[in-house]
């Protein structure tokens, strides 16, 4: 076999669930486009390639390109992940591609992850909560670099959906604060500023819309763009709030 016959390129068939619900006349369907794969080709590429030579119409999410804003995630042949960081040569030559559930859909790919992140961050009230009495001139007390990267790892999290998309426990519980929403609680309790105790914790996600719905499938852990070790964050949320309890 030549050089050239043995890199010819893979002509590769994208399934792409479409659906446009401010449309009344549109009814999901499947949509299928074929394209050369070139080296180093990413699904976002082959997306815009879609769009730019056959659908203007479809519609995808993007911003950074660079697996940091999170906008781009998407089912990709049954698992959630980002399309910006997923390229078309790990994937076989038939890609199937879907929005993500347990979003609001905007249209095809698109959904909206930043009103569900809202209302968690709202109702978990994810930000440091400081004594009354704080003087906010005052120096902050120095940090232990072994904490500090502690706190850091877990704000890696890009709230790009995809935990919540691979969480059976969403799919049944719609109130379900999910990993993000438990990580973001973890990463509070473990910051010295933060004036919350456990058994302030506790009244927020001491039941089964919180730490205790989780079925440890680990979904979450599995699919989680920046490999957070999100399973053993609630493992550790989940033995602290027994004992508050």
């Amino acid at each position: 076999m030549s050089n050239e016959t043995a890199s010819a390129a893979r002509t590769l068939t994208l399934r792409i669930l479409r659906h446009n619900p401010q449309d009344p006349a549109s009814e999901p369907r499947w949509a299928r486009y074929e394209l050369e794969e070139y080296e180093g080709m990413t699904l976002f590429i082959a997306l815009n390639e879609i769009r730019e030579r056959f659908e203007p119409s479809l519609q995808f999410d993007f911003v950074c390109r660079a697996g940091i804003c999170g906008s781009c995630g998407m089912v990709v042949n049954g698992r959630p992940g980002l399309a910006c960081r997923t390229l078309t040569s790990t994937l076989p030559s038939e890609i199937t591609l879907a929005p993500l559930p347990a979003f609001k859909l905007i249209g095809d790919l698109s959904v909206d992850t930043g009103q569900w992140m809202r209302g968690m961050s709202e109702r978990l009230e994810t930000w440091i909560h400081e004594q009354a009495e704080t003087d906010l001139h005052a120096l902050e007390e120095r940090m232990e670099p072994e904490l500090a990267e502690q706190i850091y790892e877990l704000d890696r999290c890009i709230e790009c959906g995809c935990c919540i998309a691979a969480c059976g426990t969403a799919r049944m519980r719609e109130d379900f604060v999910g990993a993000v929403g438990l990580n973001k609680l973890a990463r509070f309790r473990l910051d010295p500023h933060n004036a919350r105790t456990d058994a302030d914790l506790y009244e927020l996600i001491g039941d089964d819309d919180g730490v205790f719905g989780c079925m440890t499938l680990l979904g979450c852990h599995d699919v989680c763009p920046k490999e957070l070790p999100l399973q053993t964050q609630i493992a550790f949320l989940r033995r602290k709030m027994v004992t508050v309890s």
